[in-house]
């Protein structure tokens, strides 16, 4: 995103594999008045983009679709002049599926501020990732925007952000592969990891209480946390509706424990960089575990005999797959294919796995 930023007069955008930069993108360059392409890659347009378009549409932008109707790329031709906002005019109100991504969501809103009567979204269905919304929200008024919360209507009220000091927290979603790490090291083993919040705005600070049970536990510290073994739960259920992202981490660590885990909210991991149930599932059984759907959205991780003698991981140009599948390497060796995925969003990662004391190659 701040690459792409830097040359806000170019002709076409390239968002690459990033999810969040083309729909963050798409909204701030309907907002705009811009004209451009926004593309990404292969995987990038079979990925829809159709609800975001529609409610840009509504607020006046001009998007068309190049290829397949519903999906990028995007050609964007400036929205209609909106009139200034007199007392009289009301909020203009949008309804928006909340089950499909949170990143929609997020989108309209941080651009609803720029609207001159600002922007009220009713969210319609099961409204996954709910903690993201929060922390947008959260962050805008941080920025001076006036925001609303108030359940399955969320508000973005008119007015400038405004510039101001803030420290960028470390992410948990990066954490979650330290916390595997800890929970398939020998006994006895701890991390420490700065830059943590107890007081967090991101959903994934819930792998904290999911590690709980799979045998970490965290100390919070003056400037980050401290991951140590404790006793794990023989077995248990676990939403991801709120924390899609942990779901692969999740999912690998109990299968290495052998803790059966009865894991639902996984509906938007079929439209991520990959469809991660069908990738977890074909990379899991090379191990001896399984992925296996018992009721409708709900999956049980459960493994036999589960080994690590020297597997290939495919990793489906999915950062996640292959991250949460490297701390199997505790295990014994194994192969992660196309290993230059992590650089989406953990550029350092195999860097900081041989600080650790791994063996990469």
């Amino acid at each position: 995103m701040q690459r792409l930023l830097t040359n806000p007069a170019a002709a076409e955008f390239d968002a690459e594999d990033a999810g969040t930069v083309m729909r963050f993108l798409t909204a701030y360059l309907a907002m705009t008045d811009r004209r451009a392409l926004l593309t990404g890659t292969a995987r990038m347009q079979q990925r829809p983009i159709a609800i975001l378009v529609d409610a840009l549409r509504q607020l006046g932008a001009s998007i068309a679709y190049e290829r397949e109707e519903g999906y990028p790329p995007l050609r964007l031709q400036g929205r209609q002049a909106i009139p200034e906002a007199t007392e009289a005019d009301e909020m203009p109100e949008l309804t928006v599926r909340g089950d499909i991504s949170s990143q929609y969501i997020s989108a309209l809103l941080m651009v609803g501020t720029t609207l001159p009567a600002g922007l009220r979204l009713r969210l319609t269905g099961k409204v996954g990732s709910r903690p993201y919304i929060r922390m947008t929200l959260a962050l805008m008024q941080h920025f001076g925007g006036n925001c609303r919360d108030l359940g399955t209507v969320v508000e973005a009220r008119p007015g400038p952000y405004q510039p101001t000091d803030y420290t960028i927290e470390s992410d948990w979603s990066a954490a979650s592969y330290w916390y595997a790490m800890v929970a398939l090291a020998p006994a006895g083993s701890w991390v420490q990891l700065p830059g943590l919040r107890r007081y967090s705005w991101q959903g994934d600070q819930a792998i904290v209480g999911i590690m709980e049970k799979l045998g970490v536990t965290t100390e919070y510290l003056t400037d980050g946390v401290r991951l140590m073994q404790t006793a794990r739960t023989e077995a248990f259920a676990q939403d991801f509706t709120d924390c899609p992202d942990l779901a692969q981490t999740v999912a690998v660590v109990a299968a290495a424990l052998q803790v059966p885990v009865l894991m639902s909210g996984l509906e938007s991991l079929r439209i991520k960089e990959t469809d991660r149930i069908f990738a977890l599932q074909t990379e899991l059984a090379n191990f001896g575990a399984f992925l296996t759907e018992e009721s409708d959205g709900h999956f049980r991780v459960s493994a036999d005999n589960f080994q690590v003698s020297g597997q290939t991981v495919a990793t489906y140009h999915d950062h996640r797959m292959a991250m949460a599948f490297a701390p199997l390497a505790l295990r014994g060796p194994l192969t992660i294919e196309a290993p230059q995925v992590v650089r989406k969003s953990y550029p350092q990662f195999w860097a900081e796995l041989e600080k650790a004391g791994f063996d990469v190659q």
